[in-house]
């Protein structure tokens, strides 16, 4: 196609002569036999990714988005992250087995992801859901970006998706089920029937996090993290560990604290613990409904009052039960490293990690059994006591990986208990 631009001059510019250039503009798109446009071999290759993915939500609503990470179909419940960093250890947090985490911070993966940060053995969420993909990485302590990460541990992400809009949606409609996938051969209808046929409340889902049998658990807090060395002693504590989906730091962080800890399966028998006389109990953290484990409170039943017990997240609402209380699904749940929490004993305001989408009914517990800690922004149940019978818990995570470490000195509370525990026997 031959091209002509005439610049004429006017009378104001009587002086300059007309030109006339002359440009040649070559078009080689073509149309193929199946009347899609092909681009020229040069241009083919879009320089930037265009959207390969769905997530559909149990509401009816479709969000197209890019892939990075493994591809395929999964299903899970879809909650929102408040943190504003730590992605890596929430990749790595058991307790979000059988979900999609949502970002709301729109810059995720700047900073790649390292061999230091792991917070268990692999990764158990069902996806990521995130705004902005970082095209780089920036941090001496990189060693490989998210999207490779992702796509070796076979986890899929999804990225440029409206994640402040679908947060808007979960925080009005509550916690909804999701399907992302990446397979053009399944019709947003079957993705829709997917999500509205499966369910995360009542699945045992503690079963496929914990270990398969007992171990001894002997690394500490490096130096170069540990901020609070001069808040204990040299004594030695003997602790059994029931692995609901336990994170590396909580036993870090114990065992900093003195703590001699042996790890056991969440189905370990209370005979066999005590068989192995602890100076105390941890119950640790985990995914699901507390409700759907009821041979684990049937466990901790047996535990109360023959050991100290110190109960975490799902520790906290298995402890619940077994005191005679009551669990119940939040609405959208707590999942951050900015919630704050008041220590009901001294008035302290803590700004801390959660992870859960149930709590423990305060109504529901009998005499004895103190409420310790709330969640300041709505008032739920964040700690519990019962110093008749030497137990205390968190509906959060003291052990700040991510998330600040306001809440550290608990660990020196449980060793306090253990100690006293030790000189009343």
């Amino acid at each position: 196609m031959d091209l002509a631009i005439t610049i004429s001059s006017r009378s104001l510019f009587a002086s300059v002569q007309t030109k006339v250039r002359l440009l040649n503009v070559k078009c080689c798109a073509s149309l193929s036999s199946d009347n899609s446009t092909t681009a020229a071999v040069g241009l083919r290759e879009r320089p930037w990714k265009i959207a390969d993915a769905r997530i559909v939500l149990e509401d009816g609503s479709i969000w197209r988005a890019k892939s990075f990470g493994a591809t395929g179909t999964q299903i899970g419940e879809v909650v929102f992250n408040t943190s504003l960093t730590g992605y890596q250890e929430i990749l790595t947090d058991p307790s979000y087995a059988g979900q999609f985490v949502l970002m709301t911070n729109p810059h995720i993966g700047n900073t790649g992801v390292n061999c230091d940060d792991e917070e268990s053995r692999r990764c158990f969420l069902a996806g990521l859901v995130i705004r902005s993909l970082s095209i780089s990485t920036s941090n001496w302590r990189c060693a490989e970006t998210l999207g490779n990460y992702l796509a070796k541990r076979n986890v899929m992400g999804i990225y440029d998706v409206d994640t402040r809009a679908i947060t808007r949606r979960l925080r009005e409609d509550g916690s909804l089920i999701g399907v992302l996938s990446t397979e053009r051969s399944k019709s947003d209808e079957e993705l829709l029937e997917m999500s509205r046929s499966w369910d995360i409340d009542g699945i045992d889902l503690i079963t496929g996090v914990s270990c398969h049998s007992p171990y001894e658990w002997v690394d500490k807090t490096g130096d170069e993290w540990d901020f609070n060395m001069n808040a204990r002693d040299g004594g030695t504590f003997q602790v059994v560990a029931y692995d609901f989906g336990i994170k590396h730091n909580i036993l870090r962080r114990l065992t900093s604290y003195g703590c001699k800890i042996t790890v056991v399966p969440s189905t370990w028998p209370a005979s066999e613990t005590l068989k192995m006389k602890p100076d105390g109990i941890l119950l640790s953290n985990g995914p699901g409904d507390p409700s759907a484990v009821p041979y684990a409170v049937e466990t901790v039943k047996i535990l109360v009052g023959k050991v100290p017990i110190f109960g975490i997240c799902m520790g906290h609402q298995l402890l619940g039960q077994a005191l005679g209380g009551k669990t119940f699904k939040m609405k959208f749940g707590h999942h951050g490293g900015n919630h704050p929490v008041r220590d009901l004993r001294n008035g302290r305001v803590m700004i801390s990690s959660q992870n859960h989408n149930y709590a423990v009914d305060p109504a529901s517990l009998p005499d004895g059994v103190e409420v310790t800690h709330i969640n300041l922004n709505d008032g739920s149940c964040a700690g519990l006591a019962f110093p008749a019978k030497n137990v205390m818990s968190l509906q959060y995570h003291p052990e700040a990986s991510p998330g600040p470490h306001d809440s550290d000195p608990v660990f020196r509370e449980f060793v306090e208990l253990m100690k006293r525990a030790k000189v009343n026997a």
